[in-house]
């Protein structure tokens, strides 16, 4: 299987129909780029964000946004809403594992880390999808050639997570780190269980499953931190709507858009590509500094995920 793979084939009653394998259209290759930038980008909005607002707030209120507007437009176009419990209970899996829990742990990490080493660290999320996909789907074996890229990726991970050079820097503590690569892993889950959602048009699926998301963490961030008062940081809060609007809202859909007209295959070529816009984006945006070592750990990481999908077959 490969990262973010769904099993949400063609059907008639949603209007989405998948390209042709082969040659992949313009269209394919621009909504690629548009996810590349924005899911590479956001972690420097996210960076932004959590240095004056609370990591569960901020989770919950792109989330919140999100849901909101998608839900809107979901509405306005007319689309059919699944009216099973087990398809909303699947939406619910899916929001808490590709939304609420990885948008908590990467804003909780990133108030210490970089968002430039948070980018790197997701590069684990393909190789923990391989792992994760042996143990819960049938015919997805760990070969020899996977284990091996597997290995190869998770020293990429332990250059960056090296306690030596992170302890008492400005790189933050060990804990968070951990923290983004726990994300990365609810990414990776988060593209297992979409192998079993049934097929939903894409915005239906991207509203219904952030739709679930909020019915859990917008209450838990209320209990936890109350409703913002005092004066408001433009700069953070503009970054919150930025996260809701395109990074969770426009993203979801173009993510579930590529998967269902382009394939999964396709959509995995955003692995070699998002950490590299992370690492440009946070050293030009933010001035981060940049270290040989991080250089490093992308180019092992990347070399891993390669060698792992060799063996993965085509759309």
């Amino acid at each position: 299987m490969k990262p973010g793979e769904s099993n949400s084939d063609a059907d008639p009653q949603s209007g989405w129909t998948p390209e042709p394998p082969g040659r992949r259209s313009p269209k394919a290759w621009l909504l690629l780029g548009a996810l590349v930038v924005i899911w590479g980008t956001a972690f420097v909005f996210t960076r932004v964000a959590v240095e004056t607002i609370p990591a569960v707030s901020v989770a919950a209120s792109r989330i919140l946004i999100g849901a909101l507007v998608l839900g809107i437009g979901v509405r306005l176009a007319g689309l059919p809403i699944p009216r099973k419990p087990a398809i909303w209970l699947h939406l619910l899996a899916l929001g808490l594992l590709g939304n609420a829990l990885p948008f908590f742990l990467i804003g909780w990490g990133q108030e210490r880390v970089p968002s430039s080493v948070a980018g790197l660290i997701m590069g684990v999320m393909p190789l923990m999808t391989f792992v994760l996909a042996h143990r819960f789907l049938p015919g997805e074996r760990l070969t020899l050639q996977r284990s091996l890229g597997l290995g190869l990726g998770l020293v990429g991970v332990a250059l960056l997570l090296d306690p030596g050079r992170t302890a008492g820097s400005e790189l933050g503590s060990l804990w968070r780190h951990l923290a983004i690569v726990c994300g990365a892993i609810c990414y990776a889950a988060n593209g297992v269980v979409g192998r079993f959602l049934p097929p939903l048009h894409p915005a239906v699926a991207s509203a219904g499953s952030l739709a679930m998301a909020s019915a859990v963490i917008v209450p838990v961030a209320l209990i936890r931190e109350g409703i913002p008062t005092g004066p408001l940081a433009t700069a953070a809060w503009g970054s919150v709507v930025w996260l809701g609007l395109v990074a969770t809202a426009g993203a979801t859909v173009i993510y579930f858009t590529i998967i269902r007209s382009a394939g999964p295959t396709f959509l995995s070529l955003i692995n070699y590509l998002i950490p590299g816009v992370a690492l440009f984006s946070g050293v030009t945006f933010l001035g981060e500094a940049l270290h040989a070592q991080s250089i490093v750990a992308l180019g092992v990481i990347l070399a891993g995920v390669a060698l792992a999908q060799r063996s993965a077959a085509p759309d």
